[in-house]
């Protein structure tokens, strides 16, 4: 197989033979020659039907007509200016009208990029040190987020990285996710924290959904304590509503970070908020952040494409389609799967609440399916721990096989038992 030469290749020359840990699985990854629509194309001919969507950006599918056009079109005059363009400002009016918290924003590179500058300046402009995240949620790969951060950490059973010092994470507290009274008393208790920043829906340790009205009380709780919210949108951002789990659950918090769909496949971070914070980023204010490819033309074109078709597309279609393919795995697997929006997980066992509960899981379980799976054509992410996300591109003919590829699958592993 081309795939297995491809790696041991890799393994060579790339730790574990990937730029990205949960890309690795075992005996090997296949790899991709193409993407159209739907599917993807591994370089030994064979067709999947995509949930993983490169971790969710991909709203439109694979190569969208009007997104390469426009890529096209910015090619021709160039693709990395090191000054302004006009649609860092077409851009970020866009966004300012779809999410109403931000009032001004700054474009980054990518989604660690954004969560560590959008802490930086709630640092700044409440003069703390200590965070507080949620256990199991990712922000990134950056030290101070690096502390039980789900994900690939949590599939690779390394929590905490090595090579981050004590004093990197020493001011970052935790509690649970659904947890206000964890919430509360941490809060109470360390009256020098800056900000909570959280994952609104966890996406990183499982699809971990917030119960109901516990997102207002996290706004509350935060507002009674002077600590500023983050909301941590990059999954979410364009994909469990336009105005993402803000606009969803109906909360406004102080900074919002934004990527994935936000770069429409090309990389990108996003962090806003109120005005009087972020004025305190350089050149306007004394918390530096830069870089040599933020702003670039290229990202914002296929950002800016892709937000402006959201726009006028309802997203009622897609959640349908969610919706199908998410009832119809609860009842294959008697219950064990969720979803929202565009977003939905099986679980090799019980449906969690929190991270305590994501770790309970059942990887082996997990992996044993998803190489079923990719036998039948169908390519979830390969970790129990990440989500699968559905496109525009998505047609109920792929539903359908992939409803009957999960029910084979699930047989062939054992799990379903036949009426």
């Amino acid at each position: 197989m081309r795939s297995k030469e491809l790696y041991d290749e890799a393994i060579k020359l790339m730790p574990g033979g990937v730029s990205s840990p949960v890309r690795a699985f075992k005996p090997h990854p296949f790899y991709v020659e193409r993407a159209n629509g739907s599917k993807i194309y591994d370089v030994d001919g064979k067709e999947y039907i995509d949930y993983c969507l490169a971790y969710g950006p991909l709203i439109f599918g694979h190569s969208p007509e009007s997104l390469k056009k426009a890529l096209y079109e910015q090619i021709e005059k160039g693709w990395l200016y090191g000054a302004p363009v006009e649609l860092e400002i077409k851009y970020a009016k866009l966004i300012k009208k779809i999410y109403p918290s931000i009032e001004m924003l700054r474009f980054v590179n990518t989604g660690s990029e954004a969560t560590m500058s959008a802490l930086r300046v709630a640092r700044a402009f409440k003069e703390r040190d200590k965070i507080v995240k949620i256990e199991g949620s990712f922000h990134g790969s950056h030290e101070a987020v690096l502390v039980k951060a789900g994900s690939g950490a949590t599939t690779h059973g390394i929590p905490n990285s090595a090579g981050v010092p004590l004093d990197f994470v020493k001011n970052t507290l935790q509690v649970p996710f659904n947890d206000l009274e964890a919430l509360s008393y941490i809060l109470e208790k360390n009256k020098d924290v800056a900000a909570v920043i959280m994952e609104p829906v966890m996406g990183n340790s499982s699809l971990i959904i917030p119960e109901e009205g516990y997102l207002r009380e996290v706004r509350k709780i935060t507002e009674e304590n002077d600590v500023l919210l983050i909301f941590d949108e990059i999954i979410t951002g364009f994909r469990v509503s336009l105005g993402g789990a803000q606009e969803y659950y109906k909360v406004k918090p102080d900074l919002t970070t934004l990527g994935k769909i936000a770069g429409g496949g090309l990389p990108i971070g996003i962090f806003g908020g109120r005005k009087e914070i972020m004025e305190m980023i350089a050149p306007s204010g004394n918390v530096y952040q830069a870089g040599t490819f933020s702003g670039n033309p290229l990202s914002l074109i296929a950002g800016y494409t892709t937000v402006k078709e959201l726009k006028k597309r309802n997203l009622e279609e897609i959640n349908r389609k969610t919706e199908e393919i998410g009832k119809a795995i609860k009842d294959i697997t008697n219950g064990k799967a969720a979803y929202i929006s565009s977003i939905f997980c099986v679980y090799f066992g019980e449906v969690p609440r929190n991270y305590s509960d994501a770790l309970k899981l059942n990887k082996e379980a997990y992996m044993k399916f998803f190489h079923e799976l990719l036998k039948r054509g169908v390519f979830f992410p390969p970790s129990q721990f990440e989500v699968c996300f559905l496109s525009f591109a998505h047609t109920d003919y792929d539903l359908e096989k992939t409803i009957e590829a999960f029910d084979d699958a699930y047989e062939a592993c054992g799990w379903k038992q036949r009426k």
